[in-house]
């Protein structure tokens, strides 16, 4: 994921760039005959403000897409529209993220994602909260933002947040808490495997998994973060209905 600092995940292993193709091809955990992928895409996947073809995503077999919406309690991403709009004619299984900043207030920052966000990706995935830093607080305070936002965002969008972060961060920074692991875990671990390693906070099960941040992909002209879906949301398909559908 990407702040406005761009504040990519820094302690986690990238893959080589020789793997990076090959990470396409490995199989999905848990048995699955046929992984579902797809990237998420923030402000940076624009170069010189270059559109993303996303029809070009979806016929390279990619079926779902999380955009960045929000940040804080004014940044709102200038291609997020354009995104959510592109990924819904596509037919791609579409989703938002709001990036936390835990110096501001939860209920506030809870509220400009949903205003922001709702009206271009209602009927698409749940809302997510990028969670990767703790703006200096000691985990029992950031442990009580997230709680409060995550009650925030599920009372105005009347849908249960996917919590995205990753495993040095969870265990370090909120305590190893257990306290949400009934929430559907995105995890960011780039360990060039074909799973991620042991999961943090209690977690036994991923929903997705970002395995890389500089893949490589048809429609988009620049680096990207890439993911596979491992289930517990049902039919991905049902969240990326087309115009007209």
């Amino acid at each position: 994921m990407t702040s406005l600092r761009r504040g990519r995940i820094r302690n986690v292993t990238r893959l080589a760039p020789l793997l990076l193709a090959g990470a396409l091809a490995v199989a999905v955990p848990g048995g699955a005959n046929a992984q579902i992928n797809g990237p998420d895409v923030a402000s940076w996947q624009h170069p010189g403000g270059a559109p993303i073809d996303w029809f070009a995503v979806r016929a390279s077999g990619h079926e779902f897409a999380i955009v960045k919406a929000t940040e804080s309690l004014s940044y709102v991403n200038p291609y997020f529209v354009q995104d959510a709009i592109g990924m819904r004619a596509a037919g791609i299984a579409r989703g938002a993220y709001h990036y936390a900043d835990p110096t501001q207030s939860p209920e506030a920052q809870a509220a400009f994602f949903a205003s922001t966000a709702l009206p271009l990706v209602a009927g698409g995935l749940p809302p997510v909260l990028d969670i990767e830093h703790s703006g200096g607080l000691p985990p029992g305070a950031l442990i009580d933002w997230t709680r409060r936002y995550l009650n925030a965002v599920q009372a105005l969008t009347g849908r249960q947040p996917i919590i995205y972060t990753y495993p040095n961060f969870w265990r370090t920074a909120m305590a190893n808490t257990t306290e949400f692991s009934h929430y559907p875990l995105w995890i960011a671990d780039y360990n060039g495997r074909s799973a991620p390693g042991p999961l943090p906070g209690g977690w036994t099960r991923w929903t997705f998994w970002q395995y890389t941040d500089s893949g490589r992909i048809p429609g988009v002209n620049a680096a990207i973060d890439l993911n596979h879906y491992g289930g517990g949301l049902g039919d991905l398909h049902m969240f990326g209905n087309p115009f007209g559908s």
